[in-house]
C-alpha cells in the first residue's frame, strides 16, 4: 500500500512540475489562461446565467443588447449569452475527447507501423494512403447523415485525424529503434509490447503532447464548420450551431453580437490551445529552447556553438574538435555563397 501510495505521489509531483514549466512560460502562461476562462466559463454556466436553452420568449426575439440580455436574444427569445456558455460545453468536448482520441490511435499504429514488422507496416500504410485520398468532406456529409450526434462527429474526427500523426510518430520510432536502450531491452528479453509502451511511447511523448494540443484546436475548428453547414447535432447547442442560427437573421436585425460572440469564443480558445501547444513544444524540445536562448540573449552563433561542443560528452575529444571544424568551415562557405 505504501508502494501505491508513493507511486500517486511521485505522479502527481512529477504532473504538477510539468503543469508548472506550462505556467512559467510566456506561451503556456497566455494558453493555460485562455483556456482556463472558456473551461472555467462552461462548467459554471448555470450559476454565470440566470436563464436556460430552453427559455423560449417569441415575443422578446431579436432583442438588442441590454443589462437583462448582454448579448441580445435570438428569434425565439433565448438569451445568446446563455447559448454561448452552454455551447462551450459540446464545443470542448468534442475538441479535446477527439484530440485525446486521435493522438493516442494515431501514436500506436505509428509505432506498430514501425517496430512490428513489415506485414503490419504494409497494411498501416495502405489504410493511411486509402484515407488520405478520400475527400474528407464528403465523407463527413455521407457518415452525418446516418447519424448527426456528437459521437458520431467525434467517430468521423477520429477516423479521419489519425494518418497523420501516425506518420509523424512511425519517423519517429524508425530513427530511435536502433539506439543502445533499445537494443538493450530487446537482449534483456522484453516483449515487443513491452518495449512498445516502456521506452518507446515515453521517447516520443513529447510529440504526442503538443500534438494533442494542436489537435484540440482543430477539431474545434471543424466541428464549427460542420455545425455551420448544418451537419452537426441539432439537439445540443455548440458554437457553431450558435452560428447556423445567426446566419439567418443576425445581419438583418442588426444583432452584430450574435455573430461576433460564438467567432471571439472559437477564437479564444483555438488560439489558447495552439499557445499551449508552441509552449509544449519549446519546453520538450531543447534544440528549439536553445535556439530561443541565444536569439533573445543575444549570443553569437559561436559562442552557442562553443557551449555545445563543450557539452558533448559523449565523444572523444578529437571527434568533437572534428565537429567543430566541420562546423566553421560550412559556415564560412554559406557565407562566401550568400555574398
Amino acid at each position: 500500500m505504501k508502494k501505491v501510495f508513493g507511486y500517486i505521489l511521485s505522479a502527481l509531483r512529477a504532473i504538477g512540475k510539468f503543469l508548472w514549466k506550462i505556467i512559467t512560460h510566456p506561451k503556456g502562461r497566455v494558453g493555460v489562461i485562455l483556456v482556463g476562462i472558456v473551461v472555467l466559463a462552461a462548467v459554471f454556466a448555470p450559476y454565470l446565467t440566470p436563464y436556460q436553452l430552453d427559455d423560449y420568449d417569441i415575443a422578446g426575439g431579436l432583442a438588442k443588447p441590454s443589462a437583462e440580455h448582454l448579448l441580445g436574444t435570438d428569434k425565439n427569445g433565448i438569451d445568446i449569452l446563455t447559448q454561448i456558455l452552454y455551447g462551450a460545453r459540446i464545443s470542448l468536448i468534442i475538441g479535446v475527447t477527439t484530440g485525446l482520441c486521435v493522438t493516442l490511435l494515431g501514436a500506436t499504429l505509428g509505432i506498430v507501423s514501425a517496430y512490428f514488422g513489415k506485414v503490419s507496416a504494409a497494411v498501416i500504410l495502405n489504410i493511411i494512403n486509402v484515407l488520405l485520398v478520400i475527400p474528407t468532406t464528403p465523407l463527413m456529409m455521407i457518415m452525418s447523415n446516418l447519424s448527426s450526434s456528437y459521437v458520431m462527429m467525434i467517430a468521423i474526427f477520429t477516423l479521419i485525424g489519425w494518418c497523420g500523426t501516425a506518420r509523424m510518430v512511425r519517423a519517429q520510432v524508425l530513427s530511435i529503434m536502433n539506439m543502445n536502450y533499445i537494443r538493450a531491452a530487446e537482449l534483456s528479453g522484453g516483449s515487443k509490447t513491452y518495449i512498445m509502451f516502456r521506452h518507446i511511447m515515453p521517447s516520443v511523448s513529447h510529440l504526442l503532447i503538443m500534438n494533442c494540443a494542436l489537435s484540440c484546436a482543430g477539431f474545434m475548428i471543424a466541428e464549427a464548420g460542420l455545425s455551420f453547414i448544418g451537419l452537426g447535432d441539432p439537439s445540443v447547442m455548440s458554437w457553431g450551431k450558435i452560428l447556423v442560427a445567426a446566419q439567418e437573421s443576425a445581419f438583418t436585425s442588426g444583432l452584430w453580437a450574435w455573430v461576433l460572440a460564438p467567432g471571439v469564443a472559437i477564437f479564444i480558445t483555438v488560439f489558447g490551445f495552439m499557445q499551449i501547444g508552441y509552449a509544449l513544444e519549446e519546453i520538450m524540445n531543447p534544440r528549439m529552447k536553445r535556439k530561443k536562448d541565444v536569439k533573445r540573449q543575444g549570443i553569437a552563433p559561436e559562442a552557442a556553438a562553443e557551449a555545445v561542443f563543450a557539452e558533448m560528452t559523449d565523444i572523444s575529444e578529437d571527434e568533437a574538435l572534428a565537429l567543430k571544424q566541420e562546423y566553421v568551415t560550412g559556415g564560412r562557405s554559406h557565407e562566401c555563397a550568400r555574398n
